[in-house]
């Protein structure tokens, strides 16, 4: 065939993963600087973030509106129990139970996040694979390289950021030239990820959901649910969530995370 009557092949359906946080928040900057607008932005959403990332959510979402670009679309799990708990955090309270990354697992983001997500993209029906835009940052090419152990037979893979050798430095510079605010972390309230520093200003800045996080680990430790009661330490897996308020408390924690093992997550953002 020659060059003239060659047809050229269709271009990607792009999606961007966005979690709520910094570096997809970046990822969207850079595209737009780039010329590349993505095809569908979608936030897979446990109920239970803090409310900071929700507003955040939504200024992000009227930007992409300003600049072009398709708003966010939420999607959230529809099993059954899913539907009837409405969130991750009344999960955990009817169950009794701490999410899996309590026990280093992650279950909790693979039903609450990955699924969602998949689900979405099969009732899409796309005639060929999508490109499914992932915001791991530069300062962190172990999390690309441990999602390249996993196979996803629905969608390609490709990560901006580390293209473009964007860590968090980057990022929260593009987020500021696009005039936008900074998001912060984003992760569930209680999540087992979570610093002792944290824990700490989550007590601070929003003391009702300390003490609703609280609450989901006091249950599991004393067995008030369907689960087995959790044989672990608390929230923190290494520790006691409600242990390091209450030394806080005491004035006797010298707010150090040193010998706490780093967990992402597993989440698409940080």
């Amino acid at each position: 065939m020659d060059k003239e009557n060659a047809v050229s092949p269709a271009p990607t359906f792009t999606i961007v993963s966005y979690g709520g946080g910094t570096n997809s928040a970046a990822m969207l900057v850079g595209l737009l600087e780039r010329g590349e607008p993505p095809d569908a932005i979608v936030f897979c959403d446990t109920g239970s973030e803090k409310p900071n990332t929700y507003a955040h959510i939504l200024e992000v979402s009227e930007w992409c509106e300003r600049v072009g670009f398709p708003t966010i679309q939420t999607i959230r799990g529809n099993q059954p129990r899913q539907i009837e708990d409405g969130s991750l955090e009344r999960e955990c309270l009817r169950l009794g139970a701490l999410p899996s990354k309590a026990m280093g697992f992650g279950a909790c983001s693979q039903k609450w996040k990955v699924d969602p997500f998949q689900k979405w993209v099969k009732a899409q029906a796309f005639a060929t694979k999508p490109t499914r835009l992932v915001g791991f940052d530069a300062d962190e090419p172990q999390r690309m390289e441990r999602a390249q152990g996993y196979e996803d037979k629905l969608c390609e893979r490709r990560y901006p950021l580390i293209e473009w050798d964007w860590g968090r430095d980057e990022c929260v510079a593009a987020i500021a030239r696009a005039g936008l605010s900074q998001p912060g972390k984003s992760a569930c309230f209680f999540c087992p990820s979570s610093k002792k520093h944290e824990i700490l200003l989550l007590r601070d800045e929003y003391p009702d959901l300390l003490a609703r996080a609280l609450e989901i680990e006091r249950r599991a430790l004393a067995g008030e649910g369907q689960a087995p009661a959790f044989r672990g330490k608390g929230l923190g897996r290494s520790f006691a969530w409600a242990e390091v308020v209450k030394m806080a408390d005491a004035q006797l924690c010298m707010f150090s995370d040193a010998g706490v093992p780093e967990m992402d997550c597993g989440c698409y953002d940080g």
